[in-house]
């Protein structure tokens, strides 16, 4: 380890004082189309609209050609392969997912190490000898099918599980027999966005009609409905439980109370707001009534307890609260607090042992609270550090549950919570392979355009010297209200252990504060999003922590979208920019697949005055052929269903095209086959893409030890 780590630093140094730069081979030829369109008179042209044709051979051409020089110029990077060893030796360590009970065996998912997929493991009692009970690694020969969930009937005789090809929003499910652990029959299809809400021998879920051969990765999903499948029968026999034949631009999802008492139904136009639904399952003829309508809030049950529905909501609580609603009178005047909302965001509720856990953040960092159910608070649990934690959810007859907990120098470890007494065990802890006493995690606040305060993580190791010379590579999402917490990365560590210094700020758009804090960075606020990265980048900048010639900046998808935005709002304020699976079509976004559900959150072009902020800000409309762009390395991936590659691409080729004359840095796009969004993307994947990011980012800013 030492030795791979040492000849890294080596390689980097002699980068530093003599390498000669790296020339890349000419950009392909793109074609241009003379596409036009007319947004209330502003002529928009579009001419690489070709390019959003994701079965055309000319599209297969254009992306072959781009990879070829992309892969041509990394190869060109004298310590790529020391850097994919040590990335390598960093993942291989055994990995474990919180453990859960469902009858008398524990369940957990499991890595060895270097596993493309962890594998489902199960144990009778938690002294019995685990066993594999479903591997993902046999279901195909490159790791590219994933596991996306699991789903236990209440009588734990059945799982229904659902996979994942190739990295696609699509799901398909399949059921099996716990005893034996034999597949029955059953295959279900075009599933998306889905659970599996067992009732009695059946399950709800959610689907759309078949897309089609050609309409599978771009073709707009219209028409979310739920069904009812029974075991041992086929799915053209499934039961329409629900839909909505005036508004095909909704999301539909089903859950069942886990007494099997309600049916709950989450109706939402995109990613924010959504009304909720109920039905009396143990009533042969009830029907599904309204709980919580309008899209102005969020809001999700929680559990069934003595008649009464559990809601967590931000009803009238920015930093939500969990209310009491009465499953026979759900009228507002007739609502009981259980947890009144407090100046900490209520980030979710669980239960198990017949407590209530309250999961709050606090400035990004978790703090749990356990309560019985008219919400006394009992205790609060005392984690290990400043962190993540998750977990603490089980039957409410259990006396033991379990939690994970991380940070950014600490995978996830696996605690052993006892209900009673309050204490915490250290249950299952990664064998590392560096020293996490080695680095420093401080948490900063700084001051935006508007004097907003805005908090920031900073990773790195101790003892280094604010001298201005920093290799810094700055993160951040901003959006959707997903709230940035401490997380650990095997990848991010190659960065920091080569004195590399790590940022995250917390920025308007997320969660961190509550939906005030989400509604301050969408819509016609998004510029503050941006507003707040570029204030981060000047405080490390100001602050001595780097310089723009040795800063890095990264954001994937909605993250991706805010790299593209501020390399062209600031592209004198970074040296490297990576923009991940972006969105950087801001007008027709909403075309594809899914994209319509992010409508609530930015806007929509058809729209005039959603359309004056849009321009003015998306990325592939703002690229200027006057100023020289950091050097970029753009990704994407050839089945990403739900940022679809059309966005990577046509920002590419522009990007190419009106730098060519304007600066020496190189614009690159990386183009994954057989993956897509991110997630349940194989071991072996992720590893080649970090290795290419990271030899980029280590090429440019000159690494070396300091």
């Amino acid at each position: 380890m030492k030795n791979i780590f040492f000849m890294i630093v080596c390689m980097c140094v002699a980068y530093s004082c003599h390498q000669e730069p790296i020339k890349h081979l000419p950009y392909p030829q793109t074609a241009k189309g003379d596409v036009v369109d007319d947004y209330f008179g502003t002529k928009v042209a579009d001419p690489y609209r070709w390019l959003e044709d994701d079965n055309s051979p000319e599209t297969a051409n254009w992306v072959k050609a781009q990879n070829e020089v992309t892969e041509n110029y990394l190869s060109q990077i004298p310590f790529r392969n020391l850097i994919r060893e040590r990335l390598t030796e960093i993942w291989n360590y055994p990995r474990y997912g919180t453990p859960f009970k469902k009858g008398d065996f524990y369940y957990f998912l499991k890595n060895d190490g270097l596993q493309n997929q962890s594998v489902m493991y199960r144990q009778k009692g938690l002294d019995g000898a685990p066993d594999v009970f479903l591997d993902p690694n046999t279901l195909s020969t490159d790791g590219t099918v994933a596991l996306s969930g699991v789903f236990f009937s209440n009588d734990n005789k059945y799982m229904a599980y659902s996979i994942s090809r190739a990295g696609s929003d699509w799901t398909e499910f399949y059921v099996m027999n716990t005893e034996t652990g034999k597949n029955l029959d059953d295959h279900l299809q075009w599933a998306k966005f889905s659970g599996a809400a067992w009732k009695g021998n059946g399950f709800y879920y959610s689907r759309y009609d078949d897309p089609g051969e050609t309409g599978q990765f771009s073709k707009q999903n219209q028409f979310h409905k739920v069904y009812l499948h029974t075991i041992g029968t086929p799915q053209s026999s499934d039961k329409l439980i629900y839909e909505d034949k005036e508004h095909p631009l909704r999301y539909i999802n089903a859950q069942v109370t886990d007494d099997e008492e309600f049916l709950v139904l989450s109706v939402s136009e995109g990613t924010s707001g959504n009304e909720l639904y109920f039905q009396s399952l143990s009533q042969p003829y009830a029907k599904i009534t309204p709980l919580m309508k309008g899209f102005a809030n969020n809001s999700s049950v929680i559990d069934h307890h003595h008649g009464r529905l559990l809601v967590l909501t931000d009803k009238d609580a920015s930093n939500y609260r969990l209310t009491s609603i009465s499953a026979t009178e759900p009228d507002t005047t007739k609502w009981i607090d259980v947890i009144p909302e407090t100046v900490e965001l209520l980030e979710g509720v669980t239960t198990g042992g017949g407590k209530l856990f309250a999961s709050y953040l606090k400035d990004a960092s978790t703090k749990i609270l356990q309560m019985d159910y008219q919400g006394k608070t009992e205790k609060e649990i005392a984690l290990p550090a400043i962190g993540t934690a998750g977990g603490f959810d089980g039957k409410n007859d259990e006396k033991t549950l379990f939690y994970s907990f991380s940070s950014f120098t600490t995978p996830s470890t696996i605690y052993r919570y006892d209900i009673e007494s309050g204490q915490s065990t250290l249950f299952r802890q990664p064998d590392l392979k560096f020293n996490p006493d080695d680095y420093e995690i401080k948490q900063i606040f700084y001051t935006s355009k508007d004097q907003t305060r805005v908090p920031m993580f900073i990773v790195h190791k101790k003892g280094i010297v604010l001298n201005g010379q920093n290799p810094t590579f700055l993160y951040a999402y901003g959006g959707f209200n997903i709230s940035m917490t401490p997380s650990f990365s095997a990848s991010r560590m190659v960065f920091l252990e080569n004195g590399g210094i790590y940022a995250l700020p917390n920025l308007r758009g997320g969660g961190e504060y509550g939906e005030e804090w989400h509604k301050a960075g969408m819509l016609e606020k998004k510029q503050n999003v941006f507003d707040d990265f570029i204030a981060a980048a000047e405080y490390l900048i100001k602050e001595k922590y780097t310089s723009s010639k040795k800063l890095a900046i990264n954001g994937g998808s909605n993250g991706g979208l805010l790299v593209g935005a501020v390399m062209m709002q600031r592209p004198d304020l970074y040296r490297v920019a990576i923009p991940a699976v972006g969105v950087m079509d801001m007008l027709r976004y909403q075309k594809f697949t899914i994209g319509w559900g992010w409508a609530v959150e930015y806007g929509r072009s058809e729209n005039e005055k959603d359309f004056g902020y849009l321009y003015k800000y998306s990325p592939l409309h703002n690229i200027r052929n006057d100023v020289s762009h950091p050097a970029t390395f753009i990704t994407t991936a050839d089945h990403d269903d739900r940022v679809v590659p059309a966005h990577s691409f046509k920002f590419a080729a522009t990007l190419q095209e009106l730098n060519k004359d304007t600066g020496n840095n190189p614009i690159l796009i990386r183009i994954e086959s057989n993956a897509g969004h991110g997630a349940g993307k194989p071991l072996s994947k992720s590893i080649d893409e970090a290795t290419d990011m990271w030899s980029f980012v280590f090429y440019q800013l000159g690494m070396k030890k300091n």
